[in-house]
């Protein structure tokens, strides 16, 4: 029974978002620029800063401040204003992939873990790219809900990354 019961804390989501850029170009932004983050999505991402290590280097550890969830009269329109902390836990250049472990921050209130992995593959038979976005968490009580919301966060933020990006080869 408590294998029933801590397996129902732990779970995964994935989901896949295409994009019009190359998928080298989407995952350089992870990597190389992330505190341009902003920039594209300055609905959801407000800063990003380098806390420790270099940029595109494993070990390197980035504060994110975004904003998601609901809002009311006292937050934000779009939503609340939230901090995370994370690490660049695996990085694989020729699969445009990298891993983010949350080490602190709001999400950390609410899960024992939590990753994050994108993983950009070119469009097979055209162009342009697919983003997948992996979440991977344990969470603290069953009281807590699978980040359904956080996912979508990943999903819009994709669109107004390829978006600026696009604009930027012109």
């Amino acid at each position: 029974m408590a294998k029933t019961e801590a397996s129902s804390l732990v779970g995964k989501l994935e989901t896949d978002v295409e994009i019009k850029v190359s998928a080298g170009k989407f995952h350089n932004m992870f990597v190389e620029k992330p505190h341009h983050v902003s920039k594209a999505t300055p609905g959801h991402i407000q800063n990003c800063e380098l806390h420790e290590g270099d940029w595109g280097k494993v070990g390197t550890v980035v504060i994110w401040n975004y904003v998601h969830g609901k809002s009311n009269l006292y937050t934000f329109l779009n939503g609340v204003a939230k901090v995370a902390k994370e690490r660049i836990e695996a990085l694989e250049p020729e699969k445009n992939l990298i891993t983010f472990r949350v080490l602190d921050g709001d999400l950390m209130k609410e899960y024992k873990s939590f990753v994050i992995t994108i993983q950009v593959t070119p469009k097979h038979g055209g162009s342009g790219s697919i983003a997948h976005w992996h979440l991977e968490y344990e969470k603290i009580s069953e009281e807590v809900a699978h980040p359904e919301t956080l996912l979508q966060f990943c999903v819009d933020m994709s669109k107004g990354i390829d978006e600026y990006l696009l604009t930027e080869e012109v």
